[in-house]
């Protein structure tokens, strides 16, 4: 899962940002509403947690300016207020949820797993291609009775990669989805990982393979299985 952290108060977003990351989630924060909307536009999110009071402008216009683009990512609006209107206010903007400060940050972390399958979608525990298949939960990638853990980034690569079974993933899309938007990851990050991705499939004895599209990106193919 994919989590945008907009909130002026640098301490506070930085201690969201280290919340959020210890569940292995990734996770981009911005400052100001400007940048909330920006980001948020880019359709990259599983959740936006949103501030209400920021600079530029107020978390409420963000998510205006997000439903009015047809960008259908939840919020999560954060306030200091606890007044009925604000949060209708809130709501009616097109925010799917409000927490007052302070609150607790299991509240937070269950209200973002709720928020990711809020539209009734399956929620998968496992992805598969082939011969290979992916736990969302613990991070392994197994074929048959034999695994193999994968660090963040390589199951993060994989999973885009198996979550668009044989279309072109561009190099680009990888960096942005995994590293974020303000990161100075390049071709040669994710050209490193997918490297450490095709030596644990052979390990794994897999038939699958990441094929390089010259100038593009990347595709998952599978030799035939017996």
């Amino acid at each position: 899962m994919r989590v945008l952290i907009v909130e002026d108060e640098i301490r506070l977003a930085e201690a969201l940002g280290q919340i959020i990351t210890e569940q292995k989630f990734a996770v981009d924060i911005v400052h100001d509403g400007a940048a909330g909307l920006d980001y948020g536009l880019s359709g990259l999110y599983d959740v936006i947690v949103l501030d209400v009071m920021l600079p530029k402008l107020s978390g409420f216009e963000v998510v205006r300016g997000l439903r009015a683009r047809k960008i259908t990512t939840p919020v999560i609006l954060l306030t200091a207020k606890d007044e009925i209107s604000d949060k209708v206010t809130g709501l009616d903007c097109g925010a799917d949820d409000y927490m007052t400060k302070p609150f607790a940050p299991e509240e937070l972390l269950a209200r973002l797993r709720a928020l990711s399958r809020r539209q009734g979608d399956v929620v998968l525990s496992e992805l598969t291609f082939a011969d290979l298949t992916l736990n969302l939960a613990n991070y392994s990638l197994s074929r048959g009775a034999k695994s193999v853990h994968l660090g963040l980034k390589e199951f993060e690569v994989l999973r885009i990669l198996m979550s668009n079974p044989k279309l072109v993933v561009p190099k680009e899309d990888l960096i942005i989805k995994v590293w974020g938007m303000e990161s100075e990851a390049e071709d040669n990050n994710v050209e490193a990982y997918i490297s450490f991705l095709r030596k644990k499939f052979f390990f794994l004895g897999s038939k699958v393979n990441i094929n390089t599209i010259r100038k593009v990106g990347y595709r998952l193919e599978a030799e035939e299985l017996c």
